[in-house]
């Protein structure tokens, strides 16, 4: 998908870009995988603001994307690639053979008409979802499961994909956008092909006012705060920091300082982000 630039007739016109939506081919969603989707602002049962810089935003319905993808050996066609407003990656509608409509992830390459299947019998080719045992080692994959059957939760993010390194035992190897090399269970299921929208990193939103549409509020230094709302808060003028090292709002460490603890997970993490050993 490319970008498409703007005629600058405004001054926040200038450098703004956006996607010029090539790959859509279907505008309107599928009503029956379509739910409401109620807004709370980051804010609590209590009413409390839990998630700062949450609220407003345009009015969006949630399309109900399959991630397990478990209806196998069974081909489905894809009728149209659309637009999701919950996520940076474009959605596919597929329709099985037995009548049954589905949303899934986009995959590049991905177009009306193509087949799609699930289930271990499944080809290695675009769009298909196998268990990761079944994936030749070297091939790009995305929408990756943590727990056999759970649904992928690794790598849905627009232009996204990890690669399947190593098989070994009851565990396959995979290094993730991050640059992690993390193992997981080879009955986990993954979907083959890198996702769509990949110049999604590359759109200027020109304005504030095109964030507040996407229900993101505005982010204040702690430095101008009062020393009431924020520790960098204070002084006359441009003052320092006033500390060791700077702060979170609650006077936690920020910048760099690590906040992972013991998991259970740290055994599977064969080498974490930014080249780091464990």
């Amino acid at each position: 998908m490319g970008i498409k630039k703007y005629t600058a007739y405004t001054p926040s016109r200038r450098n703004m870009t956006g996607s010029d939506f090539a790959e859509i081919t279907k505008k309107t969603p599928e009503k029956s995988l379509v739910t409401s989707l109620k807004k709370n602002a980051g804010r609590n049962n209590q009413g409390k603001i839990t998630v700062r810089h949450h609220g407003g935003g345009s009015r969006r319905k949630y399309r109900l994307v399959d991630f397990r993808r478990r209806k196998d050996n069974i081909h489905a066609t894809v009728i149209g690639i659309e637009y999701d407003p919950n996520r940076t990656a474009n959605i596919a509608l597929i329709c099985y053979e037995d009548g049954e409509k589905s949303y899934i992830l986009a995959p590049q390459g991905l177009t009306d008409g193509m087949k799609v299947m699930n289930g271990p019998e499944a080809e290695i080719r675009v769009g298909n979802c196998l268990p990761l045992t079944a994936i030749p080692v070297g091939t790009q994959v995305h929408n990756i499961e943590l727990y056999p059957g759970k649904g992928g939760q690794l790598v849905r993010s627009a232009g996204t994909s990890a690669q399947l390194m190593a098989k070994e035992g009851k565990y396959v190897t995979l290094r993730l956008p991050s640059g992690e090399m993390r193992m997981v269970p080879k009955d986990c299921r993954a979907t083959i092909g890198v996702l769509g929208n990949i110049d999604h990193n590359l759109i200027n939103y020109g304005k504030a006012g095109r964030k507040r549409h996407m229900g993101i509020r505005p982010t204040v230094r702690g430095s101008v705060m009062n020393p009431n709302d924020h520790p960098h808060g204070g002084g006359e003028g441009k003052a320092p920091v006033g500390r060791p090292g700077p702060c979170t709002p609650w006077g936690k460490p920020a910048l760099g300082h690590k906040t992972r603890r013991k998991k259970a997970s740290d055994k599977l993490i064969v080498r974490r982000r930014g080249g780091n050993k464990k």
